[in-house]
């Protein structure tokens, strides 16, 4: 992975602020493991009430902490003044999500101004192994403030 320069000296407490500011994570029981400048992993222990008919934990929910790994990562390398918004992601599923734990690490491929791009990998953790279960893509947005000039309604000159 290349090296990337945070744009935010406090992106560390920014991003720990953004992720401990969503309750849906707090209910899944995603915590973050680890992150630096355009990197996270995530991880969540395996619970009943997560899983789907088969047993196996939803798609839904190992999709949500591959997408919460991307907006951390992607958050790393965002101005102080920013918030975060997924635009879009596409998530292949390669194996059932059965195991005990569950890792979600993303990467940042290509940061920009307005778009970041990141990958991310989902793990289950069973039996001392660890097996991919998931890729996801994903384009994230910095949501920059807008100035009160640029929200003004505009006049026509006649």
């Amino acid at each position: 992975m290349a090296a990337f320069e945070p744009r935010n000296p406090g992106y560390r407490a920014a991003a720990v602020a953004m992720f401990d500011g969503q309750p849906a994570m707090r209910t899944l029981g995603v915590v973050i493991v680890r992150f630096g400048p355009g990197e996270a992993e995530l991880a969540m222990l395996h619970s009943p009430e997560f899983t789907q008919q088969n047993g196996f934990i939803h798609a839904g929910i190992v999709t949500a902490g591959l997408d919460n790994a991307c907006g951390v990562a992607a958050f790393t390398l965002m101005p102080c003044e920013a918030d975060i918004l997924t635009v879009e992601f596409k998530t292949t599923l390669l194996a059932p999500a059965r195991g005990e734990r569950f890792v979600f690490k993303a990467e940042v491929v290509k940061p920009g101004r307005t778009l970041t791009f990141c990958e991310a990998k989902a793990f289950a953790e069973h039996e001392g192994k660890s097996t991919l279960i998931a890729t996801m893509t994903g384009t994230l947005m910095a949501m920059l403030p807008r100035n009160a000039a640029s929200l003004a309604p505009r006049t026509s000159g006649a």
